[in-house]
């Protein structure tokens, strides 16, 4: 049997009673993930389990690999049941992998498969899931209908037209699709992709640049958008010509790393003012060290898991941009993210340096991410926000995923939430008071995102 029930994650009887009565059954609120747009607005249906459970999980992929499994049966073109069987045989080595837990989740939920995966029944998962898959229950808007998703924020380039988002609106579909401007492309000016990426869109001069992202900005919005994303190191801080560093790069001049940060600090004030203007929440990823494996990259390219954590010192930088845009009155909505559980507490106390009325919350601490969105990371996330500042105002979970069958990692969380909290009721850390304890897991589950997003 699997390890799936209704007290699965749940230790206490006072998280399993939060769980059941306040977290369950409400709607969920995406704001950051990967779903690719044209999928959702034509309706795309998969082929079969390898296609839905690993297409493009380079979550899955890397612990593969880690099992000595060859590049041939995960990103290569072997048979698909062959790659299905390689994670299967993966799958029971998995203890203590959130992997194992969300697989388990995702086979209950959509499947109703109380088995957990495993090499022994592999072939009779296969069978059951694709002759389900066959079905219209399992295109991907009902995949989201059924998980009960009120909004999804995808993940966009600024240059996109955002024509799937548009059909998605015309279309009437229930749920929520809105795009999120991720202007990495444009500003990363260190990254060898940068002019490339410019003379794609038509630009030659820094002046052309900051027009075409404010423009840009305009034409997100215009098409639902309430969010930003940006993917960093860390966050750079300098004051210096921007636009010498520009004409520098357009040469093919080699940028010192005060350069590469005075150009990144402009742009990034250019887009936290439009931000502000709009009413936008900013999110900043921090910490990833990607593409660490040069050949692998050279081979599959970016987000095929070949991603760590990075461990710079990010306080001051951080602490100085925000502080700059504070002062210049442009600070927007911030919700603030790192890769590297070490900064938690920094970014904990980062918060309460810029609150601000009318916003319950205007900075806040993003949820665990990546390799922190497991039962030690969130938890981790949860505890160092309740030390430091307003649990109660918290946006709470995001799948950051590119998996449509991705939504139990909501439950997953809600539940670790609930255990959490319960525990420190029934150790008298809290009293027993349903009316406040119902509010704190309803805000953290769905009503604080609504209201934080306007949803």
């Amino acid at each position: 049997m699997g390890i799936i029930n209704k007290n699965f994650m749940l230790y206490n009887e006072t998280g399993k009673k939060l769980y059941e009565e306040y977290a369950k059954n409400l709607p969920i609120i995406d704001y950051h993930c990967h779903l690719v747009p044209e999928m959702i607005a034509n309706d795309a249906t998969f082929k079969n389990a390898q296609e839905l459970f690993l297409g493009g999980d380079h979550y899955k992929w890397r612990q593969i690999r880690s099992n000595g499994i060859d590049e041939e049966y995960i990103t290569g073109d072997k048979d698909e049941y062959e790659k299905w069987l390689c994670f299967a045989k993966t799958m029971p080595l998995l203890i203590g992998n959130p992997l194992y837990h969300w697989t388990s989740l995702e086979l209950k939920r959509y499947f109703d498969i109380d088995h957990a995966l495993s090499e022994d029944n592999a072939k009779e998962i296969w069978d059951r899931c694709n002759v389900l898959l066959k079905s219209k229950e399992f295109s991907c808007k009902s995949l989201i209908e059924k998980s009960n998703v009120e909004v999804i924020c995808t993940t966009d380039d600024p240059a996109s037209n955002l024509e799937y988002h548009i059909k998605l609106k015309k279309d009437g579909f229930r749920t929520k699709v809105l795009p999120t401007f991720r202007p990495d492309n444009a500003t990363n000016i260190d990254k060898e992709t940068f002019v490339p990426y410019l003379k794609e869109i038509g630009v030659s001069t820094y002046e052309e640049l900051t027009k075409w992202i404010v423009d840009r900005i305009d034409y997100f919005e215009q098409n639902g958008c309430k969010l930003s994303d940006h993917a960093m190191e860390y966050v750079p801080f300098a004051i210096g010509d921007a636009r010498k560093a520009f004409n520098k790069k357009m040469k093919g001049e080699a940028l010192t790393i005060e350069e590469i940060d005075s150009f990144k600090t402009a742009m990034l004030k250019i887009c936290a003012t439009e931000y502000s203007k709009r009413n936008w929440a900013m999110q900043l990823h921090i910490g990833a060290l990607r593409n660490n494996n040069s050949k692998m990259y050279n081979k599959l390219g970016a987000d095929t898991g070949f991603d760590s954590i990075n461990d710079l010192n990010i306080a001051e930088k951080l602490s100085a941009f925000m502080n700059y845009l504070e002062l210049n009155d442009v600070l927007p909505k911030t919700i603030l993210y790192t890769l590297n559980p070490k900064d938690n507490y920094v970014l904990g106390t980062m918060l309460g340096n810029f609150q601000k009325a009318p916003y319950k919350g205007k900075i806040q601490f993003g949820s665990g991410w990546w390799f922190n969105d497991n039962r030690d990371g969130m938890e981790a996330q949860l505890k160092a926000l309740a030390n430091l500042g307003t649990l109660g105002n918290f946006i709470g979970m995001l799948t950051d995923s590119r998996s449509f069958v991705s939504y139990p990692r909501h439950e997953y969380f809600r539940r670790i939430l609930c255990n959490m909290i319960g525990e420190w009721v029934e150790k008298g850390e809290y009293p027993n008071d349903q009316k406040h304890l119902k509010k704190i897991i309803q805000g953290i589950c769905y009503y604080n995102a609504k209201e934080y997003f306007e949803f």
